[in-house]
């Protein structure tokens, strides 16, 4: 007799994605087994995924480890941290880690046990703080350890729950991509369970009697992600039926696909509009499609020093109208000492 459903489904998941990460593997040459980590914060999503891959890596050869991340928000947080790193190494994954992060400050100590986040509760409050001093430590954790993939535990609830938050700020088609089953640094960060729903996850807990922690930040109406869970999407369920979180999830691939053709498609425009001196010309730039060219314009800014996690739609549709509504507007300011103005036929994007 086989696995519960739920156990199936979780470690079918993972096998997916460890397959993948040893075949990238080994199209680099490399003879050392690939370590893989997941980030695990005590949850059910993320230790249905530790389960999993404690299972399925010692069957393909891969070596597995795991790591916590104590963000420091709640009071007796660092000893919850112990505990799961303790049971990350109750389901013998080797390296187990537990990283210190301070949300609160601007910069990140390298090469330590402590990192802060950046960007502290300003732009993107204290749930994005947090996100970048937890990638922040992940990659750094990655680098030392030399690991070639690390596991993240979204499954499509939470990828329903980042497409309306998408659709919420108005940023494009790319906002309502939601998150993508491979990202980062060479495809570092992998997602299995975004095809999963969370109840699988936490029945696959259940069903192997792992324990699991829930974070009181959850059902927290204070924060943004929890309202949605809590009160959004049980609203949007009852008023249009289930089925709309997997219709979300549907509706994010739907859209990566077209971003990845459209920014391709910017990608190719570029070279045909921009001129050696780094200027753009506007006529070209009109006679593209809308979308096109506000990709290309994003491109070119974002090429000229403006981060990218600080522009926004609303900046891209400014530079747009020096193109498409030129009444003699001057100079645009944006994010990292950006300007852009109009000069005769051409686009000008200088920094400082």
């Amino acid at each position: 007799m086989g696995p519960h459903p739920a156990v199936a489904a979780i470690r079918l998941a993972v096998r997916r994605v460890l397959h993948d990460v040893l075949t990238h593997h080994c199209a680099q040459d490399r003879h050392e087994p690939p370590l893989v980590l997941v980030a695990c914060s005590g949850g059910a999503d993320s230790m249905a995924l530790a389960s999993a891959l404690a299972f399925e890596a010692p069957k393909l050869g891969v070596r597995a480890g795991g790591v916590t991340i104590d963000h420091g928000l709640q009071e007796g947080s660092d000893l919850r941290a112990a505990e799961v790193a303790l049971r990350l190494r109750g389901l013998r994954l080797d390296p187990v880690e537990v990283v210190a992060v301070d949300v609160n400050e601007p910069n990140r100590v390298a090469h330590g046990a402590s990192y802060r986040g950046g960007g502290g509760r300003g732009a993107g409050g204290p749930e994005a703080a947090a996100r970048d001093a937890r990638y922040a430590a992940l990659d750094d954790i990655a680098e030392r350890h030399g690991a070639t993939a690390v596991l993240l535990g979204h499954t499509r609830d939470d990828q329903a729950e980042t497409v309306l938050l998408g659709l919420a700020r108005g940023s494009g088609t790319r906002s309502l991509s939601g998150m993508a089953a491979t990202s980062g640094r060479d495809g570092r960060y992998r997602r299995p369970f975004l095809d999963v729903d969370r109840q699988t996850a936490r029945k696959a807990c259940l069903i192997q009697s792992l324990p699991v922690w829930d974070d009181p930040h959850n059902t927290d109406p204070a924060y943004t992600r929890s309202r949605l869970r809590h009160e959004g999407l049980p609203a949007l369920e009852k008023a249009l039926g289930k089925g709309v979180v997997e219709a979300l999830a549907r509706t994010a691939q739907l859209s990566r696909d077209d971003a990845d053709a459209l920014d391709a498609w910017a990608a190719d425009a570029e070279g045909t509009v921009l001129d050696d001196t780094g200027t753009l010309d506007i006529a070209a730039l009109f006679a593209l499609p809308p979308a096109v060219r506000r990709r290309v314009l994003r491109r070119a800014v974002i090429g000229a020093g403006s981060p990218a996690g600080s522009l926004f739609a609303r900046h891209i549709e400014e530079v747009d109208r020096l193109i498409t509504a030129w009444r003699g507007q001057g100079a645009i300011n944006l994010p990292g000492r950006v300007g852009v103005r109009r000069q005769g036929g051409r686009l000008v994007i200088r920094q400082g």
